[in-house]
Parts: C-alpha cells; structure tokens; sequence
C-alpha cells in the first residue's frame, strides 16, 4: 500500500459498520527487533445484538510486529464502526483481535476486552495468538479487575 492510499492524511468517513472498514498496514521500520506495540481504547462501543443498548469496554492490544504494523488512524476508525454494530462482548473482542492478526502476521498479539457491567455481570475477553517471543518485555495491561464499590 503507497502513501496516497492510506486514510492517513486525508479526510475520511466513518466506516458504517466494522466488515466494511478498511485497516491500513504499513512497513515496520524494525523488522529485525521484537518489541511491543500497545494500543488502548478506553471508550470502546458497541451494541448488544439482542437488546440494541449501548455496551463499553476498555481495550488494550499488544502486539510485536513483524514486517508490518498497524496504521493508528485506520485502527481508530475500525473500532469506532463498531458503536452501531451488535455483537455479544466475546465475538468483539475476539474478532478485532483475529482481524488485526490476519492483516498484520505479527510475530504475536494479545487483546484484552475488560466491558463494564450490564445487568450486574462484567465480562472480561482475552484472545492472543500464542505465547509471545522470548525475552520481550510485556507489561500488564494496566486495567484493574472490577471490583464494584468495594
């Protein structure tokens, strides 16, 4: 992908729903070194897909890139078409994270969905696509359980 293709840099809309958003790739300028690229998505949104209410979740996505990374603008406008998509709190965090490995090969990955309450229950989601490379530096998540009021 050239430049002149990239969302970055130009105007570009909402995509209407997350299948029909387009993630840009770009070459990693460190091919030859592991390290960790952390994404974090405070305010992430979705649907419930049976009752039409709004779901929150704070998502954090680790990775280590191989030969490319992910374009954060990109990124950013595939988890905001997600606010008008319903789906149960599993199928979105498990399917962001299978979208980003398959564009991406990256030589590991790791998403953690933590989704504030609905009807008394939070529900945290984590996927990853294996057990990440020696000797790289993984830091925790930095999302604390739920823990209610107490």
């Amino acid at each position: 992908m050239t430049e002149s293709e990239l969302q970055l840099g130009r105007m570009a809309a909402l995509p209407a729903d997350p299948t029909s958003a387009v993630l840009d790739k770009v070459p990693n300028p460190h091919p030859d070194t592991d390290y960790v690229a952390r994404f974090t998505c405070p305010e992430f949104t979705s649907l419930c897909p049976v009752t039409g209410q709004p779901d929150f979740a704070h998502l954090v996505i680790d990775y280590v890139p191989d030969q490319f990374l992910v374009e954060s603008k990109s990124l950013k406008l595939y988890l905001a078409a997600f606010r008008n998509h319903g789906a149960f709190h599993e199928d979105c965090t498990v399917a962001i994270g299978k979208r980003l490995a398959g564009l991406l090969a990256p030589r590991y990955l790791r998403i953690g969905g933590y989704w504030y309450p609905r009807g008394g229950i939070p529900i945290d989601v984590f996927w990853q696509t294996g057990a990440p490379p020696a000797g790289i530096w993984l830091p925790d998540p930095g999302v604390a359980p739920y823990r209610g009021r107490g």
